[in-house]
């Protein structure tokens, strides 16, 4: 069993940056394919990036690609999710998620998941 706890989010304005953290705890982190879903009101949950268990490889949502930039230190059970360029189309509860594997992971069926932070993206 894994249990996720997301972190980071907040208020900020069009164009900023802001640095969501996902700690793990239960079963070894690194085992665990990792990655973040978005979503906003009335809309469905959305992918937004992933990243392998050992960290070579990562995966992002065309909508976020050269913007995003997801990580993860297994020495301190975390994942990150570093948001730059922010836009008012980014706002939702970003939500970390956790899988032992990635292609479940990404069409959001993952075993695992935090309960969301909130990301709000003033124009």
């Amino acid at each position: 069993q894994v249990q996720l706890v997301e972190s980071g989010g907040g208020l900020v304005q069009a164009g900023g940056s802001l640095r969501l953290s996902c700690a793990a705890s239960g079963r070894t982190f690194s085992s665990y394919a990792m990655g973040w879903f978005r979503q906003a009101p009335g809309k469905e949950r959305e992918f937004v990036a992933a990243i392998t268990w050992s960290g070579g490889s990562t995966h992002y949502a065309d909508s976020v690609k050269g913007r995003f930039a997801i990580s993860r230190d297994n020495a301190k059970n975390t994942a990150y999710l570093q948001m730059n360029s922010l836009k008012p189309e980014d706002t939702a509860v970003y939500y970390c998620n956790a899988d032992l594997s990635l292609p479940r992971l990404r069409t959001g069926t993952a075993n695992y998941w935090g309960h969301g932070t909130q990301v709000t993206v003033s124009s």
